[in-house]
């Protein structure tokens, strides 16, 4: 009888993007409409109050969102090597067993994967890579237990949440400013992803889940250990930046210091465990670092940074990439070191001793370009989006001089480009190098702005 079950879920999985349909043993699948309603009306509740939790975590149509959301982030393959296009062809052969284990609450996870990456202001991130079918399991649950927990979170809080976003928590951020509140408590939770107290955090997790997989699932997430050279090393404190679930769980910790903050009265913006509360003056600021740096310590068992936290004006400081001009209407700025990151890597992208065409570069930097106008876009300095756009098409010009390398070459596509013969001779015979004559006239009428435009390259102002 088991072995006919099996085998019609697996074709049955076959049929439903490698999922089955909901057993008997499963909760009643719910639509979408269907369970905002419920939240509308249980708004303190939650899901996850049921013993059935981890029937709903696999649930047909949860499990299909997972396994695309999955697909659609990529991402890098575990300590497996299995990628996440394999994935749907491996839960063809094996994903009836994973459910029996995860319902039966015997699944175990395998370890990350240890990577290292750095830091935009210096030093290295360490990051945990789960294999791809973990990290499948840990989207199906967050899916759930995001939908329960997520509407009893502060309303200060606006990292990894649905319908909230950094330019959201920088706009809340500027009309605290604009208040009259012209001082920020920058607090910098040193290492916060690797600091965090499991015995604590499953206590808190147990408040509100009575389904005691799902508890242990989350348990065996946070210990299942990292590999690193080769070599599988235990956890006991920590989040693993990496999983899908580690901003969930960073937020249900943080939870707690937004309460903290929300009872003492503090104007403040998180996202994530990037935290500003801004204040009145800077004795203010001085006396409530003093006091969260305690609780922080002593309360969550977290560590403060000092020597990235401090009280300042907001125009000294920076948040999520931005910073704000001084005055009693402040505006939102670029923060020089987002601008610096910027012109690092567009100087890669434009180095001149690369050997590629116009058209390829001018690809690579479109990608580049697009997902980076998308966010600092958000600043109301236009004059810095111009001058930057008028330094890059400077540096391609210059890229397109260096190629054309001789005198006679340069002459010639300077012609080309309806350049007269004197102008032209003058500017190809010129000694002056690349950087000098990208800034000439000559190649200015050359090489317009409309020649990028052609090239399918945006511009980081206007409609272009």
């Amino acid at each position: 009888m088991r072995l006919n079950d099996d085998k019609r879920q697996k074709n049955q999985l076959q049929q439903a993007l490698a999922f089955p349909e909901t057993g008997r043993s499963e909760a009643p699948e719910r639509s979408w409409r269907g369970t905002e309603s419920w939240l509308a009306k249980h708004k303190s509740e939650s899901l996850a109050s049921t013993e059935q939790l981890m029937e709903e975590i696999c649930e047909q149509e949860n499990c299909k969102q997972a396994l695309a959301r999955v697909k659609a982030n990529k991402g890098s393959p575990g300590i497996d090597g299995m990628t996440v296009e394999k994935l749907p062809d491996y839960l063809k052969q094996h994903w009836p067993e994973i459910r029996e284990q995860l319902l039966s609450g015997t699944y175990k996870p395998q370890p990350v994967k240890r990577v290292e990456i750095p830091k935009p202001d210096g030093g290295m991130r360490k990051l945990g890579i789960p294999t791809a079918r973990d990290r499948l399991i840990q989207q199906m649950g967050i899916q759930v237990l995001q939908r329960s927990w997520d509407p009893t979170f502060s309303e200060h809080s606006y990292g990894f949440r649905p319908g909230r976003s950094a330019h959201q928590a920088v706009a809340q951020a500027q009309r605290y400013i604009a208040d009259g509140y012209g001082w920020v408590v920058d607090l910098d939770l040193e290492k916060f992803f690797d600091r965090v107290n499991h015995d604590r955090l499953m206590a808190k997790l147990a408040q509100r889940i009575s389904d005691k997989r799902v508890l242990k699932l989350i348990r065996r997430f946070l210990q299942a250990g990292v590999m690193e050279n080769g070599l599988v090393s235990p956890v006991d404190e920590g989040t693993p930046q990496g999983g899908p679930l580690s901003p969930l769980l960073s937020n249900i910790v943080l939870d707690e210091l937004d309460r903290e903050l929300e009872r003492r009265g503090h104007r403040f913006v998180r996202y994530a465990d990037d935290n500003n509360i801004y204040v009145s003056s800077e004795r203010a600021g001085k006396r409530v670092m003093e006091g969260i740096t305690r609780f922080l310590t002593t309360k969550l068992k977290l560590k403060v940074n000092q020597a990235k936290s401090a009280v300042s004006r907001p125009k000294d400081r920076k948040f999520l990439g931005f910073s704000f001009t001084g005055g009693k209407e402040p505006r939102r700025r670029i923060a020089p070191k987002a601008l610096l990151r910027f012109k690092a890597r567009i100087r890669e992208l434009t180095c001149r001793t690369r050997g590629i065409s116009m058209e390829q570069r001018a690809k690579e930097l479109s990608t580049y370009l697009r997902g980076w106008r998308s966010y600092f876009g958000f600043c109301q300095t236009s004059s810095t989006l111009e001058s930057l756009d008028q330094w890059l098409r400077r540096r391609l010009r210059s890229v397109l001089w260096k190629q054309w390398k001789r005198g006679r070459t340069r002459f010639a596509e300077l012609r080309k480009r309806n350049i007269g013969p004197d102008l032209a001779a003058k500017t190809a015979g010129s000694t002056h190098g690349p950087w000098h004559l990208a800034n000439s006239w000559a190649l200015a009428m050359a090489l317009p702005n409309s020649y990028f435009d052609s090239l399918g390259l945006p511009r980081l102002t206007g409609s272009h």
